[in-house]
């Protein structure tokens, strides 16, 4: 909490992305209800807290979604894709504005190489979120139209989630919160051609 104050987050931005895992984990467990409890209290915060541009509305509202999809009630959660998916259609001009903080190095090199090639990296990781971005809203098409989704989301973000409090992690948890990727109830497997995103030691 100390270190994300200190980044310029808030308490919101942290409520948000913790009630998301947990609304993850218990979808995955099986836990309808508590999936149900996480993701409405992060309704609030997404409603509230952020901007009408924020790629996080566009997780909030999908996961609502899956929650209308579990309770059969199936042309509500397909109008809440639909609209997911149009929010999701404007993540490039995030992507393009968004705040990427330095990388912890450990090394003297690698400190001179970030100092020196800074706009490089900025200009290669925005390409591959710009990657990300596609995969998420080729995801929202298939949950959309009730078909699998081919991708891990959830799944991929314990091994994604940046250590530095950015929009970079703000933008990956927008893209890999979302419920129903492969490896979840109900979806298929991955294929091997994920996008990765770039490593916090690159």
């Amino acid at each position: 909490m100390r270190a994300a104050l200190a980044a310029g987050w808030k308490a919101h931005d942290l409520d948000w992305e913790r009630l998301q895992e947990q609304g993850n984990a218990c979808f995955e467990q099986g836990d309808a209800a508590g999936a149900a409890r996480a993701w409405r209290r992060a309704r609030w915060i997404a409603m509230f807290r952020f901007a009408l541009s924020d790629p996080r509305r566009a997780t909030t509202l999908a996961n609502l979604a899956l929650l209308d999809r579990v309770a059969g009630h199936e042309a509500k959660a397909c109008a809440r894709y639909r609209r997911a998916s149009r929010k999701w259609e404007r993540v490039g001009g995030f992507i393009e504005t968004m705040n990427i903080a330095r990388r912890a190095r450990s090394s003297l090199f690698h400190l001179r190489m970030e100092a020196r090639h800074w706009d490089t990296y900025t200009d290669n990781t925005r390409k591959r979120f710009a990657a990300f971005a596609a995969e998420t809203a080729r995801a929202l098409d298939c949950l959309a139209g009730n078909r699998p989704v081919e991708v891990r989301l959830f799944g991929r973000w314990r091994g994604e989630k940046p250590s530095v409090f950015d929009d970079t992690r703000k933008f990956l948890s927008a893209a890999l919160l979302i419920g129903g990727g492969a490896g979840q109830p109900g979806a298929k497997e991955a294929p091997p051609s994920e996008t990765r995103a770039p490593p916090d030691g690159e």
